[in-house]
C-alpha cells in the first residue's frame, strides 16, 4: 500500500479512539454503557442498526458467496433484510412497552420467569461471542489482503480497537462509531462497486462475461439447500442481543419502528452491492480464494490515496458489527447472569466497572474463536443454529403475543437445543435423511414443544412486573 492509503487508514483508527475517550465521559451507569440512555432516535438507531448487521457477512461473506454461487446466495440471504423490515412493524414498538429493559433476558424474565432469563442469557453469550468471532475472521482477511499482514496479526490489530473503544465507552462509543462507519460504508462501497465496473469496461461486459446460471434465483443450489439458507437467514440474526438492545435503547415505540424498519430497507440495496462486488471479482481475479473477492478488487483496481479510505470503510463494516456484539456480550453476562444469579447487591458503579472487565475478557474470546473458524460465512451459520432454535420462538411469541408459562418456554428451549445439536453432529445422517437442516429442525422442535406444554400449563402463569400499554 502506498504511504497516503496507510495515513488515511491510521486516521480511521485515531478517530475511532477519539470517539471511545469522548465517549468515556458519558458512560456513569450501567444503562449509558448498555443502552446509551435510551436517547437514540430513529435515524442515529437506523445508522446504527445498519451499520451493525451488514458486518464481514454482508460485505465480503455475499461478495465471496456471489463469486461461487452467482446472484442466489443474495436472493437467499435476503431473507435478513426481509424479517427485519417484519420485526421493525410488528415487534419493535412493543419491545419499548418493557421499561428498564436492556436485554433479550430482561423481556424473557417478565414474560417466563427467572430461570428462563438465565438460559437466555446463556445461549445469548454463546451466540454473540460467535459472531464475534467470524467479525474478527473478516478483519483478520481484510489486512491480509490489502497490506499482506498474517491474518492472526490482523485479527489482533483490529479486535485490539474495537475491544478499546468499546470497553472505555460502552454503547455510546459503539453507537456514535456506528454512525461514522454507516457513512463510510454508505459512500466508499457504491464507489469501489462502480470503479469496478468502470474497471470492467460497463455493466454489459460484466453480464455478458457471467455465466446464465450466476443471474438465477436458485443457482446451483437445489431446492432444498436454498430453502435452508433462505430459512437460516430469515430465522437466524432476528431479534439477537444487539439489535434488540438498539430498539431498547430508542426513546418511543415510534423511534424504534422507523429506525428499525428503514435500516431492513437499506440492506437488501447494500446486499446487492455487495453481491456485485464479488462478481466483478469472479471476471478479473477468477483464482482466488471467495473470501478475498472484495478486499482483492479494493486493493488492485482502486486509484492510488482512495484504497485506504476504501480499506478503512471495509474494516468499518466488520468492525461496526464486532463492537456490537461485543458490547452486547458484556451487558448480557452481568445483567442476566452476574447481577441475578451471583451477586444480587451489586452497586451501580461496580456493575459498570464488572461490564467494562468483561467486555475486555469476551473481546479476548472471540479472538481465539476466530483463529478456529473455517471461513467468515462457516462461522457466521454455525452461530445462527445457537439463536434461532433455542431463543427467538419463545421471545416472538412472548412480546407477540404476552404468552406467559415458564414451563413452555424452558422446555422448548431445551428441546430445540437438543434437536439441533442431534441434526448436526449426532451419529446419524439426519439432514440427509429428512433434508431439514439442523437449524430448521431445531426451530420446528422448539415450536411444537413450546405449544404443546403451552397448551397443557397455560394456566400456571408467570407473575411479572407490569409493562406500559403501547
Amino acid at each position: 500500500m502506498h504511504h497516503l492509503d496507510v495515513m488515511g487508514l491510521l486516521a480511521y483508527f485515531i478517530l475511532l479512539g477519539y470517539i471511545g475517550f469522548r465517549s468515556a465521559k458519558k458512560v456513569n451507569s450501567s444503562a449509558d454503557f448498555a443502552v446509551a440512555g435510551n436517547r437514540i432516535t430513529w435515524p442515529i438507531l437506523f445508522a446504527t442498526l445498519a451499520a451493525s448487521f451488514l458486518g464481514g457477512g454482508a460485505s465480503m461473506g455475499r461478495a465471496g458467496q456471489a463469486f461461487d454461487h452467482g446472484y442466489a446466495f443474495m436472493f437467499a440471504a435476503s431473507a435478513f433484510p426481509i424479517a427485519t423490515v417484519l420485526t421493525g412493524i410488528f415487534i419493535a414498538p412493543k419491545l419499548k412497552r418493557y421499561i428498564g429493559a436492556h436485554t433479550v433476558g430482561d423481556i424473557m424474565e417478565q414474560q417466563f420467569g427467572r430461570y428462563a432469563r438465565l438460559i437466555t442469557g446463556i445461549f445469548s453469550l454463546i451466540f454473540c461471542i460467535g459472531i464475534l468471532g467470524a467479525q474478527a475472521l473478516a478483519v483478520g482477511t481484510v489486512f491480509n489482503a490489502i497490506m499482506g499482514i498474517n491474518i492472526t496479526t490482523g485479527i489482533l490489530i483490529g479486535m485490539g480497537v474495537v475491544v478499546l473503544y468499546s470497553t472505555v465507552g460502552g454503547m455510546w462509543a459503539v453507537i456514535q462509531t456506528d454512525v461514522v462507519q454507516f457513512l463510510m460504508l454508505a459512500i466508499f462501497m457504491p464507489i469501489t462497486l462502480l470503479i469496478g465496473i468502470n474497471e470492467m469496461g460497463g455493466a454489459e461486459q460484466l453480464i455478458a462475461q457471467l455465466p446464465d446460471s450466476h443471474f438465477s434465483i436458485m443457482g446451483d443450489y437445489g431446492p432444498g439447500m436454498f430453502i435452508s439458507l433462505f430459512i437460516a437467514f430469515l430465522l437466524g440474526e432476528t431479534l439477537v442481543p444487539p439489535y434488540t438492545q438498539r430498539a431498547l435503547a430508542a426513546p418511543d415505540a415510534r423511534n424504534a419502528k422507523i429506525g428499525y424498519t428503514i435500516s431492513g430497507l437499506f440492506g437488501f440495496l447494500f446486499y446487492f452491492v455487495s453481491s456485485t462486488i464479488g462478481l466483478i471479482a469472479l471476471i478479473l481475479y477468477p483464482d482466488i480464494s471467495p473470501d478475498l473477492a472484495m478486499p482483492e478488487l479494493i486493493k488492485t483496481a482502486l486509484p492510488l490515496g482512495i484504497t485506504g479510505l476504501v480499506l478503512a470503510s471495509l474494516l468499518a463494516v466488520v468492525m461496526s458489527t464486532a463492537d456490537s456484539y461485543l458490547n452486547s456480550a458484556s451487558v448480557i453476562f452481568v445483567k442476566d447472569i452476574y447481577q441475578p444469579f451471583i451477586n444480587p447487591d451489586i452497586s451501580e458503579k461496580q456493575k459498570l466497572w464488572m461490564e467494562r472487565l468483561v467486555n475486555l475478557l469476551i473481546g479476548c474470546g472471540a479472538v481465539i474463536f476466530a483463529l478456529y473458524a473455517t471461513s467468515i460465512i462457516d462461522a457466521l451459520l454455525i452461530s445462527y443454529s445457537l439463536w434461532a432454535p433455542t431463543i427467538l420462538i419463545p421471545f416472538i411469541l412472548g412480546v407477540l403475543f404476552d404468552l406467559k408459562c415458564s414451563k413452555s418456554a424452558i422446555s422448548a428451549i431445551i428441546a430445540g437445543a437438543l434437536i439441533t445439536i442431534l441434526w448436526k453432529w449426532g451419529p446419524w445422517d439426519l439432514i440427509g435423511l429428512t433434508g431439514l437442516s439442523a437449524l430448521v429442525a431445531g426451530v420446528l422442535a422448539n415450536l411444537t414443544v413450546f405449544t404443546i406444554i403451552y397448551q397443557a400449563f397455560k394456566d400456571n402463569r408467570v407473575s411479572s412486573p407490569a409493562v406500559r400499554n403501547n
